[in-house]
């Protein structure tokens, strides 16, 4: 249900016979490229009209119909301030559906479509959000029209996820959870923009939808030095070279298969990120280790050669680490841990060495150090402890021979 507008001269009868009689309606926002307006008529009752903005400073003025000022609304033709709001509304959402070439309702599969194309024309990744959709939106509530949807109805939708088995695998439902929460935020995202190009006349519905709680935070898994040796020993010739660069520095396992030679710069040591996660570029600082190790990659091949490669030549695809990885922790001797590790081992790494938060933010291509400070923060207050007891000097407290005199 859209929030209800207030005005205390539209919205009460008696005030409405205050206003003075002329040729322009008395206009009130109602919400952005929408007004409603009232003209005052002499002996008679008044009445209401929808003014939209259509583009290019221009707007189109519609007719909704009588006031109340003389008689009882019908809600049909005669309406009360009330009245006259929902119907613009609705016919300001039909307008904007229209001219976005949607005919009808919109539908929670339509406004999924425009939320990939609104991704893909701001450069950020669309993957997950296509992963996502068939599996979790389109056959459970792709064909249901967004105006119609209801808190109940998604908070049904939300546990019908939680309690989908997983593929090949024995429930876990903390993980079918949190794979929820992550489907949530790509709806929300989705309809909230439905909402803002005003293709939806409200966005209650979906605005009261939870994540569900306490399933998305896990111990962070990080190697220690000894294990990262051992992890890289262990690997085969072809697999070695993605679990060094992770190591050396930090990147992601789709940004290091994306790599390409010219994307190294061995004068300022650094390797540009073309495209993140977030949807934005970023360089990469590397330790003198890591300019030896992209130098020998990039050692004899052309500049638009895939930095890291197989040995046939072809780049590594999607969940091609995944085998690797495990097979190369098992001869490793270490517990199996995901390729994703490698990239918290790097973060962990840093901010060990005291490097501060944002810095780590930075490298890591986050946009702020609240996901930094959530997942490393506690190793900071580890550093910062010792660096204290390391630097506090001792005034000879502890061997003092002071007594206290009763």
């Amino acid at each position: 249900m859209a929030r209800k507008v207030k005005d205390k001269d539209l919205g009460d009868r008696t005030a409405r016979t205050r206003l003075p009689i002329k040729g322009k309606p008395h206009y009130r926002s109602i919400e952005t490229g929408l007004h409603i307006g009232y003209r005052r008529l002499r002996g008679r009752s008044g009445t209401w009209v929808a003014r939209h903005y259509v583009g290019e400073q221009s707007y189109v003025v519609e007719a909704l119909g009588t006031a109340d000022d003389l008689s009882d609304a019908d809600h049909i033709t005669v309406l009360s301030f009330d009245d006259a709001v929902t119907k613009a509304r609705k016919n300001h959402t039909e307008r904007a559906n229209q001219a976005a070439g949607i005919t009808g309702p919109l539908t929670v599969d339509q406004a999924m479509t425009a939320y990939v194309t609104h991704l893909d024309h701001n450069g950020k990744k669309t993957e997950n959000v296509e992963r996502a959709i068939p599996k979790y939106i389109t056959p459970l509530i792709g064909k249901l029209e967004v105006g119609k949807l209801t808190s109940a109805r998604l908070n049904a939708w939300k546990a019908e996820i939680a309690a989908m088995p997983a593929r090949g695998r024995s429930y876990d439902a903390r993980a079918r959870k949190s794979s929820a929460n992550r489907t949530i935020t790509t709806l929300k995202a989705a309809l909230n923009l439905a909402y803002k190009d005003e293709q939806v006349a409200s966005n209650v519905a979906w605005r009261s939808l939870e994540r569900f709680k306490g399933v998305d935070r896990k111990r962070e898994q990080f190697l220690s030095v000894a294990e990262a040796k051992r992890l890289i020993n262990a690997a085969d010739d072809e697999f070695r070279p993605l679990i060094q660069a992770a190591l050396l520095c930090g990147c992601r396992y789709g940004e290091l298969c994306n790599l390409k030679v010219l994307d190294f710069d061995p004068d300022s040591a650094t390797i540009s990120i073309e495209r993140s996660k977030s949807g934005r570029g970023r360089k990469v600082y590397l330790t003198a280790e890591g300019v030896e190790l992209f130098k020998n990659l990039a050692a004899g091949r052309k500049r638009s050669d895939p930095m890291i490669r197989r040995n046939d030549g072809s780049a590594f695809g999607m969940s091609h680490q995944i085998r690797r990885m495990r097979a190369a922790c098992e001869r490793a001797g270490i517990d199996p841990v995901p390729y994703h590790c490698l990239r918290h081992s790097y973060a962990s790494a840093l901010v060990k060495a005291g490097v501060p938060l944002f810095y780590v933010a930075q490298s890591l291509g986050h946009t702020s150090i609240k996901m930094v400070q959530e997942h490393y923060g506690h190793l900071e207050k580890s550093h910062l402890a010792e660096t204290i007891r390391a630097s506090v000097p001792s005034y000879g407290i502890a061997r003092s021979n002071v007594r206290t005199i009763r």
